[in-house]
């Protein structure tokens, strides 16, 4: 029939369609999508476009176009004739284990830098017992007595969006730059991309973060291409990284003393934003390298 030969000419050019190309209607499509879940959203919860985001504003619109977000990626491969297993996600008890693996590997990675920055005398453990080292306007939160209320919910915030962001940016996009470019290009493109989609949600904090970013993606790709193509160490060392510096700054258990600048320790007290970010990022991805390649 005339139309299905239409369907079948258009899934075929557009299979014939350069991958940055198809990159960029992957993302107009999952745009389009969730404007009519994300206007109504900011409306009731009163943000305006460019305008700094508070925490009960963003986890909202996050929720939902992050909620979305894996049945476009089906979409795009119902499109390309593909898998979720072609981006690196099958359900075997492997990525369970890699996934456990890396989230392991991410926590530690944090520690031994925030370790040595107290060493060095870079930041201090404020406590409730310490009251000279207590912001009185923002006071430390016991880390166990929040276990419950903060560390679980940050855990189970930290996998679901890591998941995602894996699927599409070193799942989805990855493979699929792969098809026109070398591994490296591609991970590079995709990484500047996953980068530079940060900025949607903040401007200003996010600019000086941009370069650990890139290298933070960088990073997850070697991750998959260490795991033998599958997500489940890149998904748990992304979830590892976030679960951890979520559950440092909501408990606000550290305090930086100053005695350096702060692009060493993090412009904004943001650990991406300096170079103890990026030492923990090289340093994992040189581990990452040694063990598993």
């Amino acid at each position: 029939m005339p139309i299905f030969d239409r369907a079948d000419w258009w899934l075929a050019s557009l299979a014939q369609t350069p991958a940055v190309l198809k990159a960029i209607a992957f993302f107009i499509v999952w745009l389009v999508l969730w404007l009519p879940v994300a206007i109504p959203f900011a409306a009731v919860l009163k943000w305006r476009p460019f305008h700094p985001l508070a925490v009960e504003q963003k986890l909202p619109l996050l929720a939902s176009l992050y909620l979305i977000a894996p049945a476009i990626v089906w979409g795009a491969a119902w499109v390309e004739g593909a898998f979720f297993s072609d981006y690196g996600l099958d359900w075997k008890a492997s990525i369970f284990i890699s996934l456990g693996q890396g989230f392991g590997l991410g926590v530690l990675s944090l520690l031994v830098v925030f370790g040595i920055e107290k060493v060095l005398g870079w930041i201090e453990w404020r406590s409730q017992e310490n009251p000279l080292n207590e912001d009185t306007q923002n006071p430390p939160q016991n880390l166990w007595s929040v276990a419950g209320s903060v560390l679980l919910p940050t855990l189970l915030l930290g996998l679901l969006i890591s998941g995602i962001e894996e699927l599409i940016f070193r799942g989805f996009l990855l493979t699929e730059l792969q098809q026109d470019y070398s591994t490296w290009v591609a991970a590079a493109i995709s990484s500047l991309i996953f980068a530079l989609l940060h900025l949607v949600w903040e401007q200003q904090e996010t600019l000086p973060q941009l370069p650990g970013l890139w290298l933070m993606g960088m990073v997850l790709v070697l991750a998959r291409i260490c795991d033998d193509g599958n997500l489940g160490l890149a998904w748990g060392l992304h979830a590892g990284w976030i679960w951890a510096i979520a559950s440092l700054d909501t408990t606000r258990v550290i305090r930086y003393t100053g005695m350096v600048p702060a692009w060493v320790t993090g412009l904004g007290e943001k650990p991406l934003a300096g170079a103890a970010g990026i030492f923990c990022l090289l340093g994992t991805g040189i581990l990452i390298w040694q063990i598993y390649l």
